[in-house]
């Protein structure tokens, strides 16, 4: 039985620029971590080796502190075998990066820069390494060469393959074929590039990346354990979880007759969870003036239990009635018509949804503050 760990996409030093500067570190120290999380999950699953299909580095000219700390990683996990394969952030135009790892890499580190089968202790690797960003071919045909009869065969690749189109236009030229395991005769075909765990057939998995970096994917942080027990066996793969970070996308379904706050709290995961989990919450549906207040009331209330959360209410329609706007203004004056003109403006289906939404906001923040005058 032949073991290991295929993973991808860890993109070291990505610099997630559009985050605060408290959650860039916290991501970028999750990150550093993940050679360590891969290693126990190899001893876990009584594997010798880790497998990474690209994108190991997000630049093809990281910082030199972020190649040396990633060597020194998996110098640090000697019983690990690790094989690095160039993908298209990194690929084999990075000769100095390359250059650097070759001549830096401890003993436990292979390099699989060219197509030329790996003698792996219980089979061949057949890695296809991105030779540019963009390629322009599928690389993955030169898996087609020989290795000796009996041997385990795995494929190791970085790219997109025709299933990921949905229009039935055909693919351009650098996609991956998605029966490349059938064609070159691979055990397993080990896929990087896509951030979430896909099972293309039974032996052609996507791994994802094993500490997430969007909300894109519904599951994220995650490795697998593969297990091949001879030449032509179909390979026993089991996910593996190696994300620190959890992000979640959360949607709320919201009725005016909804208690927004029982909801909100019923969603959440528990409170020893929360620290380390970014949360986006999607609000959808309709909800009164009242409940617009609560809601927003019970988001800022949680907001800091987290490493960040976020809300989107652009899908969020907001249900007035007379009673609303007479509690806003009973006299029918000057609040009253201002409420009416935003109530108005924020059921406009010909209005963009950031101008129905700022329209909401006004209102519920109008419904606020005559509720605090009146307390």
């Amino acid at each position: 039985m032949f073991r290991f760990i295929h993973s991808s996409d860890l993109h070291l030093g990505k610099p997630f620029g559009r985050q605060s500067e408290d959650v860039r570190a916290r991501l970028r120290l999750a990150r550093s971590g993940v050679f360590a999380r891969l290693a126990q999950a190899a001893r876990d699953a009584g594997a010798c080796h880790v497998l990474l299909a690209g994108d190991t580095f997000d630049q093809e000219t990281p910082a030199p502190s972020i190649t040396r700390q990633a060597l020194n990683s998996m110098a640090q996990a000697e019983d690990i075998t690790w094989v690095l394969m160039p993908g298209n952030h990194d690929s084999l135009a990075a000769s100095e990066l390359w250059q650097t790892i070759t001549r830096d890499k401890p003993d436990n580190v292979i390099t699989a820069l060219t197509s030329a089968p790996l003698v792996l202790d219980g089979g061949h690797l057949l890695p296809a390494p991105c030779t540019t960003r963009n390629p322009g071919r599928d690389l993955t045909v030169d898996m087609a060469a020989a290795t000796p009869t009996g041997s385990i065969r795995i494929g190791l690749g970085h790219g997109g393959i025709h299933d990921f189109k949905t229009d039935g236009a055909e693919g351009p030229s650098g996609t991956i074929a998605p029966d490349r395991a059938t064609l070159a005769g691979l055990d397993y075909l080990g896929l990087g590039d896509w951030h979430g765990q896909i099972r293309v057939s039974a032996n052609t998995w996507y791994s994802g990346t094993p500490e997430p970096d969007s909300f894109k994917h519904a599951r994220s942080g995650t490795a697998l354990s593969v297990a091949i027990a001879a030449q032509g066996a179909v390979p026993e793969v089991t996910p593996v979880r190696t994300g620190e970070i959890d992000w979640q996308r959360l949607v709320l379904e919201l009725t005016p007759e909804e208690d927004v706050a029982a909801l909100v709290s019923q969603a959440l995961p528990p409170l020893g969870d929360r620290r380390d989990s970014r949360i986006h919450i999607e609000a959808q549906g309709r909800v009164g003036v009242q409940q617009m207040q609560d809601l927003s009331s019970a988001l800022a209330r949680v907001s800091p239990d987290f490493l960040s959360l976020t809300q989107d209410t652009d899908a969020l329609r907001l249900s007035h009635d007379a009673g609303d706007l007479e509690v806003i203004d009973p006299s029918g004056g000057a609040l009253r018509q201002a409420a009416e003109a935003l109530a108005q403006t924020a059921q406009d289906a010909d209005l963009s949804a950031t101008d129905r939404r700022v329209a909401a906001t006004a209102l519920s923040q109008l419904f606020s503050f005559v509720a605090e005058q009146e307390t």
